[in-house]
Parts: C-alpha cells; structure tokens; sequence
C-alpha cells in the first residue's frame, strides 16, 4: 500500500534493527484518515473469503482492527487481554505469547463467550514480526472452534521470520507494508 510506505518512510523512525516507531501515526497517536483507508485496503484483499469475526490483541490492533470492521460490513471485533481483570469471568480462553520489544511474557485472554465454533475469523494487528502474537490469537480461535482465515497486518517486519511460522500453520498472511531491513535510518521495503 503506496500511502502506508509514504507515511512510514515520512513518520517513521527507526531505533535500531529491529525497531520502527510509528507512533505518530499507528501506535500512540491515530491517524484516522489512514487507518479508514487500511481497513478499506484489507477488506479489498479478504474479499474472497467470509470473515464473521475480527480477533486482535491489546492495545494496538484495536483501532486497526475496529477501522476495519467497519469496511468488512461492521462486524463485531474481539481483542484478546494481556492483563487478567476482575470483570472478566474465569470463563476464557489463554495462550502465551512472548514480547520481544518489552522482553516479557503476557497470558492473552478472550473470553468463551466472544467465539464460537465455526465463525470464521480474521487476525488483524498493527505489526507482524516474530509471530509471536498472531501465533498465539491462532491457539485461542483453534481452542474456540473457530477458524482462521488469515492474519492481516499493516507493517511486517519480514527480516524477523513471523510469516514463515504462520505459513508452515497452512494460513495465509497479508502484510500492507513489508519491511526487508533497516540500513542505518533508511527503511528497505520488500
């Protein structure tokens, strides 16, 4: 996606090897002029499949994931917890996913009540890189019954290996910006 790459090589800022912020834009402060034009792009590229539901992860895939939805007919979008809370029934479903930029592990949750078997549902977040994330949303839909239709990111970082493993798992991957390294400050697209 043209627009994307521009607003990257324009906004982003790369912080060593493995770290773009695009906080400006994507992650901290939201563009919604964008992020209206990633959900209309990601429904273009998933039109040939039926989607039933949107699963993302805490906290910046919502935004991407809900602009999208809306695209994708206003379908219901359920974001996956990082922190256990009291409102919050016992009632979930969990993995373990492992942060690489914070170097920590994170119980994801979503509750039972939020899939159910058979929906058809697409994994959309803001990054893909390791995998470890979209991996661990892959584990929560296949214990609900559910099943995945693809996992739809805006930027991935393809130097990282993330689409490999979500591959081999037989899924298909949609990335609107694919990174193939950083050389210095400058932003190398595949």
């Amino acid at each position: 996606m043209e627009l994307l790459k521009e607003r990257i090589i324009k906004d982003g800022i790369v912080i060593n090897n493995s770290i773009l912020k695009v906080d400006n834009f994507l992650n901290h402060q939201i563009d919604t002029s964008l992020f209206n034009e990633i959900g209309k792009e990601f429904k273009r590229i998933f039109s040939d499949v039926k989607v039933d539901k949107i699963l993302t992860i805490e906290s910046s895939g919502i935004a991407v994931a809900s602009f999208a939805a809306i695209h994708f007919g206003f379908i219901p979008v359920v974001f996956a917890k990082k922190t256990s809370s009291s409102i919050i029934d016992e009632n979930v479903y969990t993995s373990t996913v492992h942060s690489f930029t914070k170097n920590t592990d994170y119980i994801i949750r979503v509750s039972k009540k939020y899939l159910n078997n058979g929906e058809r549902v697409l994994i959309i977040d803001d990054f893909l890189a390791k995998g470890c994330a979209a991996l661990g949303l892959i584990d929560i839909i296949e214990q609900s019954g559910a099943i995945t239709v693809g996992v739809a990111t805006v930027i991935e970082k393809a130097f990282q290996k993330g689409r490999e493993k979500i591959e081999k798992r037989g899924l298909r991957v949609e990335s609107l910006a694919s990174i193939e390294a950083f050389e210095g400050n400058r932003i190398i697209f595949k």
